[in-house]
């Protein structure tokens, strides 16, 4: 199958978001961990207030932990004033970022390693900070797909 990689660079201002946090293993991951807290966002998306792209579910992925990673699926909001039970707050500065997107039928490995390959046949340096990368969904996806669309960004310095 052909694997199209265009990758640009987008510049992202700071923003917070709202949601979920998920702590583990990158065993605990590809065992379906993430996939349940994106479930759960999907389930409680409503309860989340100043949400200012209801369509985009982001997964940003934080390497702060020997041996494993803090993953949150939230929400972009415009402001956080009550957030909900059981669900974190997260400040994201601004950024440049490599972006790819992942299309159906593609190969989730190849598509990270092409990103990667690309960012230092460039020269792009990762930017500094725990952030490792980001993921966008469209909110109505399931989780449980095998066959998922998406946009991997990856954060450089510039």
């Amino acid at each position: 199958m052909f694997q199209s990689h265009d990758i640009t660079i987008v510049e992202k201002p700071a923003f917070q978001a709202v949601g979920m946090e998920w702590k583990g293993t990158f065993a605990e991951a590809g065992a379906g961990g993430i996939r349940q807290v994106i479930q759960q966002m999907h389930e409680r998306k409503q309860d989340i207030q100043h949400v200012s792209d209801p369509e985009t579910l982001l997964g940003l992925s934080y390497h702060v932990t020997e041996g494993g990673f803090t993953h949150y699926s939230v929400l972009q909001v415009s402001a956080v004033h009550e957030i909900p039970e059981g669900m974190v707050s997260v400040s994201v500065p601004a950024l440049s970022y490599a972006r790819l997107e992942h299309r159906k039928r593609q190969d989730i490995d190849k598509s990270y390693e092409h990103i990667f390959a690309w960012i230092e046949e460039q020269g792009y340096k990762k930017a500094p900070g725990d952030l490792t990368h980001c993921e966008e969904y469209p909110v109505g996806q399931d989780p449980y797909t095998g066959d998922p669309e998406f946009n991997i960004l990856i954060p450089i310095l510039r």
